[in-house]
């Protein structure tokens, strides 16, 4: 019951369109899931574009692009970047939720000593994207470096230009205006975010309740800790606004079997009678980003192996489990080709106890699906795993 309550939470008890995804899809999927997270690794398809596939199958990511880094009278911006879970984009209207010192300073707040050491770098950089933002920090340093601007004494590194705008960033003075490839162009809130959201205040206990209520809606059913973890705030935070939230009956504390501790259902989680569909999860899809969570709900136990050396992996560089009728049945190691304009799949594995056969032909059309989606013409199966030769079997020969 657990699994199928969290499953529907994250939209996977919800049809993919039947027709091409629309902004009204996208805005669906983020009331389910609250945020995406960003991540600069790019061997299948970039983080923030493959949880929306999961769950709407193929669709156009400028539908993306332009909800998060473009804005129009008839087709206002809709997500902005902070750091929530990790790197994310999150709606537009939270943003005075995570300025509101309801989260922990995060890795940046140890460039406050470089800020504090050279205020008039802060300012500088500022200035420069005052007027030339939205504006990469090469071309910031490229600007203060300059004889027009630089004056006797200045001898800042370039590389602290780059932890100046990632402080700025942190402290809410800087956002991201658009990206260039994946390179961040800051620019001033100001001219990214609406008044009325920059307006807000927000102190911290009902920043940290707003977080912990929008945590239980994306999980369905959690434990604290994985409700803290949704946007990574402070136990002590995590802790007062769960109590405040089941006070007011937004929580319920229920026990789930197998898990140590107590677990708490938001009152507006359906749980279906059952979850069918398929898809495939990136390492960070919101159902499976917090690990000890994705095995107490499907006994399956997931690690990413990025920073693993290569004779150490167990199933591959960058793994994407695929979810079967409510169940994670198998892996997939997953690598674009573009140049040969295939989908690699240099392993792939079953779960134990899993019907090969049918796992492999799901994932097939699964594979068949994404390849089309990322423009590639073929999937290309390796050797490794105990479920590569019955995949490579249920592809359409070429």
């Amino acid at each position: 019951m657990a699994r199928r309550t969290a499953l529907a939470a994250q939209g996977f008890a919800d049809p993919r369109p039947a027709g091409p995804p629309t902004r009204r899809h996208l805005q669906r999927v983020l009331s389910r899931v609250q945020l995406i997270q960003l991540d600069s690794v790019n061997v299948a398809v970039r983080a923030h574009y493959a949880p929306l596939f999961a769950r709407l199958g193929p669709y156009e990511p400028e539908l993306v692009d332009d909800a998060a880094w473009s804005h129009s009278a008839r087709r206002p911006r809709l997500l902005v970047e902070y750091w929530a879970h990790e790197a994310s984009l999150v709606p537009v209207r939270d943003w005075p939720l995570l300025h509101s010192g309801a989260k922990p300073r995060g890795w940046w707040r140890g460039y406050a000593r470089i800020a504090d050491s050279a205020p008039s770098l802060v300012d500088d950089v500022l200035a420069v994207v005052k007027e030339l933002g939205p504006v990469g920090a090469g071309t910031i340093e490229r600007e203060l470096a300059g004889p027009a601007r630089r004056t006797p004494g200045a001898w800042w590194e370039r590389s602290e230009v780059k932890k100046i705008c990632e402080w700025l960033f942190g402290i809410g003075q800087l956002t991201t205006g658009t990206r260039r490839g994946f390179e961040r162009l800051y620019d001033l809130p100001e001219r990214v975010l609406p008044p009325d959201v920059l307006a807000r205040r927000v102190g911290p206990e009902e920043g940290a309740r707003e977080l912990i209520r929008r945590a239980a809606t994306a999980l369905g059913i959690a434990t604290e800790p994985d409700l803290r973890d949704y946007y990574r705030l402070s136990p002590g935070a995590s802790r007062q606004a769960v109590a405040e939230l089941v006070e007011e009956g937004t929580l319920e504390p229920v026990r789930v079997h197998g898990w140590r501790h107590e677990a708490y259902r938001h009152v507006d989680a359906r749980t279906p009678r059952a979850v069918t569909g398929r898809a495939l999860l990136c390492p960070f899809d919101p159902l499976i980003w917090e690990r000890a969570r994705t095995e107490r709900l499907f006994g399956f136990r997931y690690r990413i192996e990025i920073y693993v050396p290569e004779p150490k992996r167990v199933y591959g560089y960058y793994v994407f489990p695929f979810l079967l009728g409510g169940e994670l049945v198998g892996r997939v190691d997953l690598k674009a080709d573009r140049a040969a304009g295939a989908l690699r799949v240099p392993g792939a594995f079953a779960e134990p106890g899993t019907d090969h056969a049918r796992v492999a032909a799901e994932l097939a059309e699964e594979l068949s699906l994404t390849a089309s989606w990322l423009g590639l013409e073929r999937v290309a199966v390796g050797e490794r795993g105990d479920l590569a030769a019955t995949l490579r079997n249920a592809l359409p020969r070429s």
